[in-house]
């Protein structure tokens, strides 16, 4: 029983850590090794191990049968399901250890559903939600829903809307703002006659810069995700010239989420946009054009960076 930092263990609990925060509480049958560190306002339930190279933050929420291995942390306000497995070794062999565990990171407000499989050296980002018995295989974008095994992303939590809007329902003829700073909708003009139909867009007019660079992406295999990033001073301008894709456009401060199915809609995204593209259909071609060359230097990759740089 901790007095001093006023934290509860239970009779039938083994902690030896004395890196407890205050107002946490472990639970019956649960074993804290030394080595590990817990944050204030836990709630550790019955049977979880917790072993020495371990950190969690505050107000963490660990419920029954969860085994937390050295290599892992996990941030404040993150919940683990009933039998959340992670692991910390791609290769497993009997009394056979590797020179360093690999660092599995579960970030900030992330949740965890029950007995899903987290693989090592994965980060799962902020407000992330993995499904109940979702296996994990590669690292999970913040607010991405995942699910499945292996688990595919299929939505994302803490937009604007609780579904995606479809573009060319949002908007009439030309231009119309979204929630997101300074990203716009654009609805150009259809030009249909017994030859087809024909769409156009005028640079520095409907499209509010000057290209520099086009790229295509095809081919994207389902449950994929493209994008993830945000840009320091590129300009970018999406169009789905086939098919559909999902498009997810944050400012830092709000988030929202767009379905790109006409060849006549685009959507723009300025500087300081996160961008992300997912649940593209087999037959979907986007095109995107770039107001810059291409400069890897331009290219913020951790969305915890960009809500730091825009804040």
């Amino acid at each position: 029983m901790g007095t001093e930092l006023d934290y509860f263990v239970h009779e039938h609990a083994l902690c030896e850590s004395l890196s407890i925060g205050a107002g946490s509480r472990i639970w019956a049958f649960a074993h804290v090794l030394p080595g590990a560190v817990v944050g204030k306002e836990c709630n550790v339930c019955d049977n979880v191990f917790i072993e020495n190279d371990v950190v969690i933050g505050d107000r963490v929420t660990l419920k029954c049968g969860v085994q937390v291995w050295d290599g892992i942390t996990l941030e404040d306000d993150v919940f683990v399901g009933p039998n959340v497995t992670f692991t910390n070794d791609l290769f497993p062999r009997s009394k056979v250890y590797p020179g360093e565990f690999l660092r599995t990171i579960v970030r900030r407000g992330a949740s965890l559903g029950a007995n899903c499989t987290i693989l090592p050296g994965l980060t799962i980002g902020e407000r992330a939600m993995v499904g109940a018995g979702a296996v994990v295989t590669r690292s999970v974008p913040p607010g991405a829903v995942v699910v499945g095994n292996p688990a595919k992303i299929i939505g994302h939590v803490d937009s604007e809307r609780s579904s995606p809007l479809v573009a060319d329902s949002s908007c009439e003829l030309g231009v119309t703002a979204t929630q997101v700073g300074g990203v716009t909708l654009h609805c150009q003009k259809v030009i249909s006659d017994s030859r087809g139909c024909l769409t156009v867009g005028e640079f520095e007019r409907s499209v509010p810069f000057t290209a520099k660079r086009y790229f295509l992406v095809y081919g994207v295999p389902a449950g994929e995700t493209r994008g993830e990033h945000a840009h320091l001073k590129c300009h970018q301008y999406l169009v789905v010239v086939k098919g559909s894709v999902n498009v997810i456009v944050d400012d830092g401060r709000v988030r929202d989420e767009f379905v790109l199915d006409k060849p006549n809609m685009g959507i723009y995204l300025p500087p300081l946009t996160w961008g992300v593209q997912y649940q593209y259909s087999s037959d979907a071609v986007l095109l995107v054009f770039a107001s810059d060359y291409y400069d890897a230097e331009d290219y913020i990759h951790s969305y915890e960076d960009f809500v730091e740089l825009v804040k």
